[in-house]
């Protein structure tokens, strides 16, 4: 999955797939695919020696795309498809032997201009991964100026926000928002391009609104706990981000969990970590020349892996997982 919707599209190519499966070398058992989108990491699970993978997506379209071919050899039997968030995975499977979140929105999903992820292609302003509930349409037209410029900052990082909610507000008073390029020409209007090879100026503010339509900071949390409940002793959890939001939640995450009381990070008081949830196997791991040369869409991407210990479950501090301002989920 990724974030990088000005990017020339690409086939739908698991991102850092390789390095995933020689960290978590040798793959066997059980696993689960928390972010299913075209079954690239499954497969790759399944090629690679698991018995078993559990597909998890709450996309409708990855489970009619998937239709063609789970059912078929060499995967028939192997792989199962659950409709739902990756933050409730321990409602569907336990005891795993490793577990893959792939974050962000998946280039299937950028492609298809009918979903309104992407501001180079002219769709409704939906972007919602379940087709389900409030779409970024009404976000954009419901709330107040304030939040807007809030979501804008925290969750894209956008140092215009304030101007661009402004903007956005003024607007939707004589021209309700309905397509992405309508807010995408908007902000383009008032951030035009600089320098050739710059960011498309909507970029921060599409990624901003999509995590606040899909609740994915809320949703990452919930799934790192719930994967921690779900993995046996010595099972995995291997996680790949697209952003820096992302990657400090699950960098902290595995910081929390790794320490111990004899001194870990700060993120995890020694008073309340008595025994490590995980081993941190590796540091981030981004991809490498061939696979940019084979996929720019990963060119923004980190893994992270980390082992499951006999530890007792325990829950994240919220506070400490550097989670952007305007989260207001509790798992």
């Amino acid at each position: 999955m990724s974030d990088e919707a000005d990017i020339p599209a690409a086939p739908h190519i698991p991102v850092l797939l390789r390095p995933l499966l020689r960290e978590c070398a040798p793959i066997r058992g059980r696993w689960l695919d928390g972010t299913f989108g075209a079954g690239g990491y499954a497969k790759g699970l399944i090629d690679a020696g698991a018995a078993h993978v559990t597909g998890i997506d709450r996309d409708p379209l990855a489970h009619e795309m998937a239709a063609g071919w789970i059912d078929a050899p060499p995967y028939a039997g192997k792989i199962d498809l659950v409709l739902g968030p990756f933050s409730r995975l321990d409602d569907y499977a336990s005891d795993l032997d490793g577990i893959v979140l792939d974050l962000g929105v998946s280039s299937m999903q950028i492609d298809q201009a009918e979903r309104g992820f992407s501001f180079l292609k002219e769709g409704p302003l939906d972007m919602r991964m379940s087709q389900e509930g409030p779409s970024a349409a009404d976000f954009v037209n419901t709330a107040s100026e304030q939040e807007i410029a809030d979501i804008l900052y925290h969750y894209g990082e956008e140092r215009q926000s304030r101007k661009i909610a402004r903007a956005i507000v003024k607007d939707r008073e004589q021209v309700p928002f309905t397509t992405t390029v309508q807010l995408a020409g908007l902000i383009e209007r008032l951030l035009p391009r600089r320098k050739p090879g710059q960011s498309h100026p909507a970029t921060r503010s599409f990624q901003a609104i999509r995590i606040a339509v899909n609740d994915e900071f809320g949703e990452l949390v919930a799934g790192l706990e719930a994967a921690e409940r779900a993995l046996r002793p010595g099972g995995q959890l291997a996680v790949v981000t697209f952003h820096s939001l992302e990657d400090r939640v699950v960098k902290r995450f595995f910081q929390q969990r790794a320490s111990t009381g004899g001194g870990g990070s700060r993120y995890a008081p020694q008073d309340e970590v008595k025994t490590p949830g995980f081993e941190q196997l590796s540091k981030a791991i981004g991809p490498d020349e061939d696979e940019l040369e084979a996929n720019p869409r990963a060119r923004s991407a980190r893994l992270r892996v980390g082992r499951r210990t006999d530890a007792a479950f325990a829950a994240a501090d919220r506070e400490g997982l550097g989670l952007p301002k305007p989260v207001v989920r509790q798992g």
